[in-house]
């Protein structure tokens, strides 16, 4: 079909022609970015933790007065807890995957280094990568001579005795990565407060309490310094125990010291859940936008398409009366539509690319992939197709005798 004759129709319908250009470019803008950050926001629902969530609960207690020998406290808790039924393995920790708070360090490959490599999370407490359940791919895990209580770590920090610190550390496949791209990190010395640190292991996974940067969602240690926190990880042997332990749990606690309150006593699956719910809010919104757009964008097609026939009944009687078929008559509306969504895919584009630009300049938002612009005119294409196809087909069952009876 011959293109010329369609363009110069468009000239004499200019209004028509920009509405639905622009229907289309604007479409084409916003979805292209919301499916984008949906997409990410899906990942980071999903992103791995590396620990065994389905069998985890969290306890966190706090005092009531002044306590004394808190160590003591946290050894008889750990071993009324460890005789819970269903209890396999317990731990005093600083912090917990999904916590929403986290301690973190600055890490230097060279003490002499003005600015940090990377920040890093850093785990404390006794048995904690294995009450986690985090999976071990090299070196080893931390052995109970490697720990010190926090008590002499903040005293030996204090004094400037570098004795006093502990001097191993087990850290991330993606921390390695980061810090030794290719190389094998255990052996290596990294530097935190001017303190080195020798890596003697590698878990496969270990995500950080609060996630603000998903790319360094991983880069975590595990020191070995033993804490006296009234906070507990225990893992469970069956996930389907994991309601009756908890409350056994807490019953034991407060049966050793009824002078104290319950703060958080969560499954770790559930805190998975309350983590992510903003992301998941946000999510179903940009979904129902997205589904919003694409329905109103091909309502608006089939208003101008439906508005574009009934001003051409007599043209259209003309070309069927000169001898032009029905299939003639469905061809040239879809053609035209394609020709318009074309347009409008193109300056779609554009404002695709800026849009991106303005969110990572403000938002920190990665650099929008270039699959999305063929995915999304490939989508625009097929909708307007589709929305054309309805007007189209009552364009071509005008019958020729229409072009008599509009003389």
């Amino acid at each position: 079909m011959d293109i010329l004759p369609i363009l110069s129709t468009l000239r004499r319908h200019k209004t028509t022609a920009f509405l639905v250009i622009a229907e289309i470019a604007l479409t084409c803008a916003i979805v292209c970015n919301a499916v984008f950050i949906i997409n990410q926001r899906i990942e980071r629902i999903h992103m791995q933790s590396g620990v065994d969530e389905q069998r985890l609960l969290h306890i966190a207690l706090a005092n009531i007065g002044v306590t004394k020998d808190d160590k003591a406290r946290r050894a008889e808790d750990l071993a009324a807890l460890q005789q819970v039924p269903g209890v396999i393995s317990v731990a005093s920790v600083n912090q917990v995957p999904f916590g929403n708070s986290s301690s973190n360090g600055s890490i230097k490959l060279d003490p002499k280094q003005r600015l940090a490599t990377l920040n890093a999370t850093d785990y404390f407490g006794e048995n904690v990568t294995q009450t986690l359940g985090t999976q071990l791919i090299a070196g080893r895990e931390l052995h109970a001579d490697d720990y010190m209580d926090m008590d002499q770590v903040v005293n030996a920090a204090a004094a400037k005795d570098a004795k006093g610190i502990p001097h191993v550390t087990v850290i991330t496949q993606k921390m390695a990565e980061r810090l030794w791209p290719g190389q094998p990190a255990l052996g290596k010395q990294i530097y935190m407060s001017d303190y080195a640190f020798t890596v003697v292991g590698v878990v496969k996974e270990l995500i950080r309490p609060s996630i603000w940067d998903d790319s360094a969602a991983s880069y975590t240690m595990v020191l070995p310094v033993r804490v006296a926190n009234n906070e507990y990880i225990l893992r469970v042997d069956d996930p389907k125990n994991r309601e009756r332990v908890l409350k056994a749990a807490v019953a034991k606690l407060k049966e050793i010291n009824p002078h104290r309150v319950v703060l958080k006593q969560h499954l770790l699956s559930n805190m998975r859940e309350d983590f992510f719910q903003n992301d998941r809010a946000m999510t179903g919104l940009l979904m129902g936008v997205c589904v919003a757009l694409l329905v109103v964008t091909a309502l608006g097609i089939v208003g101008l398409g439906s508005f574009w026939v009934a001003q051409r009944r007599r043209q259209i009687g003309v070309r069927r009366a000169l001898g032009a078929t029905r299939s003639n008559i469905l061809r040239y509306f879809q053609t035209e539509n394609f020709l318009l969504a074309t347009i409008g895919i193109g300056v779609g584009m554009v404002l695709a690319y800026g849009i991106n630009l303005l969110l990572m300049v403000h938002y920190e938002l990665p650099r929008l992939p270039a699959i999305y612009f063929p995915v999304g005119a490939l989508l625009l294409w097929t909708i307007g197709q589709l929305a054309v196809l309805g007007p189209a087909m009552r364009a071509a069952a005008v019958p020729p005798v229409v072009a008599t009876r509009s003389v």
